[in-house]
């Protein structure tokens, strides 16, 4: 579904504040509106998912490949989706290793697909990259083994400024921290395939600002496939529900629908931090009660003793009926079946729209819950 997003960057709406708890992060300098766009951001980056990907995406505007691509000249390896694409072609580096890694039997991690796009960039971008912040560690056996590897991949002729392992291991910090998914189409040409529902990987310099929340008040729209807009791979952050001034503007990094256990292990193995937002809080009470149930059961099997009421009193201790009611009331609005997130297209001539976009499938459908909402009021 195309819209006409605000220009691309920082805008208006939004304020890069830092807080001790949570760091850099954007928030709303004003009531934003449901819909309403509050970010559009450009890649620094971007970047294959992996080798099986180059035969179905372009390697420059990573849309899908038409009938009769336009392979490099150079590496032969990747392909374009048109003239302009092969105009403006791929990184250097990568075009030069491409053919090196997709020869003979060894296997090379999709770890250096990012190292040689990122080694390419022109000076100034690669020290923004290398600015993002990162909270993730690796082994130095590991880095050790990967820029020996990079190495092996780059001429004499063709290093790089700033080509050190102290910057490998940088760099893949601030990937595994920061990067996006470019998701595939929702089609089953691309089942079983090798292409494991990311056609690309992206650094988004703003977007990666925005924190994480459980149940986030701002969904990401990307269309990378229409054919009518230039700059295809820019994401356009969009507000669910009303937002109040001053609110932090925050997205999910790991599934909301996920349970609370696998998105807390998800989020401390990628990210490297516990999630304590109001849902979690509110869940970790209910594995509370869950458990002390669970006791209660046990002594009762043990002693024959049946104490119904009791159980009940429990339970109603640590959950009250608001409680209750978050946070299904949004699983139920902003969710759709395809298991993506539903956000109003932007606002026309002031007033919030009726209809709901789905960001996974693209779906556009009535939002049956407007009249009921005062906040649709405006």
């Amino acid at each position: 579904m195309s819209n006409q997003p605000n220009p691309a960057g920082p805008n208006a709406l939004l304020r890069l504040v830092e807080k001790p708890d949570r760091g850099r992060c954007l928030v709303a300098t004003r009531l934003i509106k449901p819909g309403e766009v509050v970010l559009v951001d450009t890649p620094l980056l971007l970047y294959p998912s992996s080798l099986a990907s180059l035969p179905l995406f372009c390697s420059r505007c990573f849309r899908c490949l038409p009938g009769q691509p336009f392979p490099c000249p150079t590496c032969q390896v990747a392909r374009f989706c048109s003239r302009r694409c092969l105009s403006l072609s791929h990184p250097r580096l990568l075009c030069h290793a491409l053919p090196s890694l997709i020869s003979g039997n060894a296997t090379w991690p999709d770890d250096l697909l990012f190292l040689l796009s990122a080694y390419s960039l022109p000076g100034s971008s690669l020290l923004r990259l290398l600015s993002l912040h990162s909270n993730s560690r690796f082994p130095d056996e590991s880095i050790q083994i990967l820029h020996s590897q990079l190495s092996s991949l780059i001429p004499p002729n063709l290093v790089p400024l700033k080509f050190s392992q102290e910057t490998t291991s940088s760099l893949i910090s601030k990937e595994k921290t920061n990067s996006f998914s470019l998701i595939t189409p929702m089609n089953t040409k691309f089942d079983g395939r090798g292409v494991a529902g990311s056609r690309a990987f992206g650094l988004y310099p703003w977007a990666s600002m925005i924190n994480h929340d459980c149940l986030p008040n701002v969904c990401r729209f990307d269309y990378v496939d229409e054919l009518n807009r230039e700059n295809n791979t820019d994401f356009t952050f969009r507000a669910f529900h009303q937002i109040k001034e001053g609110t932090e503007i925050c997205i999910s990094y790991v599934g909301v629908t996920r349970p609370y256990r696998d998105r807390q292990r998800s989020l401390m193995k990628n990210y490297g931090f516990k999630c304590e937002c109001d849902r979690c809080k509110i869940e970790v009470k209910w594995k509370e009660s869950q458990r002390k149930l669970e006791d209660e059961e046990e002594e009762e099997e043990e002693t024959g003793e049946e104490n119904e009421e009791q159980v009940v009193e429990g339970e109603g201790e640590e959950l009250d009926s608001d409680d209750e009611d978050f946070p299904h009331a949004y699983f139920i609005r902003y969710m759709c079946d395809c298991g993506g997130n539903l956000a109003p297209l932007p606002p026309s001539d002031g007033l919030v729209s009726e209809m709901m976009e789905c960001n996974c499938c693209g779906d556009v459908g009535m939002d049956t819950s407007y009249h009921s909402d005062p906040n649709n009021k405006f």
